[in-house]
């Protein structure tokens, strides 16, 4: 019988360098409360945005209404459309007012898998369910709805559930035209749920 403890993500986690903190989610479980039942997910995949110094970064041009969760405290869920089709989950990092956020672009399902194959007819294989961004908000049943989710409340948050250190590689960022020379996509190395190597 196992007697590792979960231990779930204080505030503080995400209060820090936005790097450090995207480097550090790899491995940890993404846990959500959603009204079907509960999802939980091993992170296996994210790209760190940097304040407005960063041309990728959504908080480049400053607040707007689309960014400004952006700018608030640490810890909350950034959630935006994109290509007219894709929800993408981001975490809120550093300090309120910096506009920071980690991308969360791949993980490995281990709860819930049933829920979110109801949520994504389209792909049944358990490794490429969450494969990319928009598939782990479609598969997870996020949307818009739940922009601004306090990260350290009840229904979504993240866990370290002492499971081994990941291999971690870095890379350029997916589906950027600016940036492109920082290496802040960091992935595990073993994981077959990466969504490109």
């Amino acid at each position: 019988m196992s007697t590792t403890k979960t231990k779930r993500l204080p505030r503080s986690f995400y209060d820090r360098p936005t790097v450090d903190v995207a480097h550090d989610l790899l491995g940890k479980s993404i846990v959500f409360r959603s009204e079907e039942g509960i999802l939980s997910a091993r992170i296996v995949e994210v790209e760190a945005y940097v304040g407005q110094d960063d041309p990728a970064c959504h908080a480049a041009r400053g607040r707007t209404m689309r960014n400004q969760i952006m700018f608030g405290k640490p810890g909350f869920s950034y959630i935006y459309f994109i290509y007219g089709m894709y929800y993408c989950l981001n975490f809120v990092t550093e300090r309120e007012g910096f506009g920071a956020a980690v991308l969360i672009r791949a993980a490995e399902p281990k709860q819930g898998l049933e829920i979110m194959r109801r949520n994504s007819p389209g792909e049944q294989r358990k490794g490429k369910i969450l494969s990319g961004p928009g598939k782990l908000c479609r598969s997870f049943g996020l949307t818009r709805d739940h922009n601004g989710l306090d990260l350290t409340g009840r229904n979504l948050f993240v866990e370290s559930r002492g499971e081994a250190e990941p291999k971690i590689k870095s890379a350029a960022r997916i589906g950027i035209k600016t940036g492109t020379n920082r290496l802040w996509r960091f992935y595990d190395a073993d994981s077959s749920a990466v969504s490109k190597r």
